[in-house]
C-alpha cells in the first residue's frame, strides 16, 4: 500500500496501528515510524495525507521539549542513523523515532476545556459529559469554568475506547498511579493550553498515553498535543454557540458524513481536493504552533 512504503524495514515489526508501525531495536529501545495512512471513523484508507507523519512526528517532539520539566517522555535521542542502515534512516528521516521500551498504562488520559463532540452530545441529553456534571445553560464549543478530566480505557484492536470514571481508573491502576496520571494530564494541558493561545490557538481537548519506564516512573508516550490527539481551534474565529473550524483531518469526516456509508471497510473514496485541504491543515498548525 503506498501509504506505508516503510514497512519492509531490516527491523522486526511489533505492531501496525491506524498510523505507527512500531519496531523491536532492542531490549530497551524500539522504533515508531508516523505513516501517512488516513484513519477515519476507525478505518484505513488508501489514500495518504501527504506529510502527514512527518508534521505528526515534529509537533508532538516539539511538544515533548517543551514539557519535559512536567514529565519525563518516551524519547531517547538516538539518531536513526545508529539504528538503521543508512538508505533507511535517510527514507525514514523525519516521520521516525528511538524511543525507550516502556510498560503502556491501559488508560487514555483525556482533558476537556471545552465542551465539543460526544461530550456535547451527552451534555444535551443528560447535562454531564463522561458523567460529570455540568452547569446548564452552557453553549455549543463553550469554555469550561476549568477544564475536566474524562479516562477512557484503552480498547483491543478493531474496537473503540470506552469512557471509565476516575474510580475505574484507580481499579485499573492503583489510587496512587490514577491520581498521578490526571495530575500531570492537568499539568500537561494548562501549560500547553496557555502556550497555544499565546499562538492564537485555542486547545479545546486533548489526550495523552502513558507508560511505566524501568524504574516504574510515569513516563509520558506515543504522541502528545498533535492534530490526532487534539482539537486545535483558530481563537480568531472562535465564538461559542458555534462549532469552530479545526486543524485536523474534520473536512475529511465532515466529506464522508455526507455519504451513505456504513463507516465500514472498504473505504470510500475521497476527493483529492478534499486530502489537499486537509494536509493544509496540518501544515498550518505545525507552522503556528512550531515556528
Amino acid at each position: 500500500m503506498s501509504t506505508s512504503p516503510h514497512r519492509e524495514l531490516s527491523l522486526p515489526l511489533i505492531h501496525q496501528g491506524k498510523v505507527r508501525d512500531i519496531y523491536d531495536i532492542d531490549k530497551n529501545n524500539m522504533l515508531i515510524v508516523a505513516s501517512d495512512r488516513l484513519s477515519a471513523f476507525d478505518v484505513i484508507f488508501d489514500q495518504p495525507i501527504l506529510d502527514k507523519g512527518k508534521i505528526l512526528t515534529s509537533i508532538a517532539n516539539y511538544w515533548f521539549d517543551k514539557t519535559e520539566h512536567i514529565i519525563q517522555n518516551h524519547l531517547t535521542g538516538i539518531a536513526l542513523k545508529d539504528v538503521l542502515p543508512e538508505k533507511e534512516s535517510r527514507a525514514l528521516e523525519g516521520r521516525a523515532i528511538v524511543v525507550k521500551k516502556l510498560k503502556p498504562l491501559p488508560i487514555e488520559a483525556v482533558v476537556r476545556g471545552y465542551i465539543i463532540g460526544s461530550g456535547w452530545k451527552e451534555y444535551l441529553n443528560l447535562g454531564s459529559v463522561c458523567g460529570i456534571s455540568l452547569p446548564s445553560g452552557l453553549k455549543l464549543a463553550e469554555k469550561l469554568e476549568s477544564p475536566i478530566y474524562t479516562p477512557s480505557s484503552k480498547a483491543a484492536a478493531g474496537e473503540h475506547d470506552t469512557n471509565i470514571s476516575f474510580a475505574e481508573t484507580e481499579a485499573l491502576v492503583g489510587a496512587g498511579l490514577a491520581k498521578q496520571i490526571r495530575d500531570k494530564s492537568f499539568a500537561l494541558y494548562s501549560f500547553a493550553s496557555e502556550y497555544a493561545l499565546n499562538r492564537g490557538i485555542i486547545i479545546a481537548d486533548t489526550k495523552f498515553e502513558f507508560g511505566l519506564d524501568s524504574n516504574n516512573q510515569l513516563t509520558l508516550m506515543d504522541e502528545a498535543l498533535t492534530p490526532d490527539s487534539s482539537r486545535f481551534w483558530p481563537l480568531s474565529d472562535y465564538f461559542p454557540g458555534q462549532s469552530p473550524k479545526s486543524f485536523d483531518k474534520q473536512i475529511i469526516r465532515d466529506y464522508l458524513e455526507t455519504l451513505d456509508w456504513n463507516k465500514a471497510p472498504p473505504a470510500p473514496s475521497i476527493p483529492k481536493e478534499i486530502m489537499t485541504m486537509a494536509a493544509n491543515k496540518y501544515k498550518d498548525i505545525h507552522t503556528i504552533l512550531c515556528k
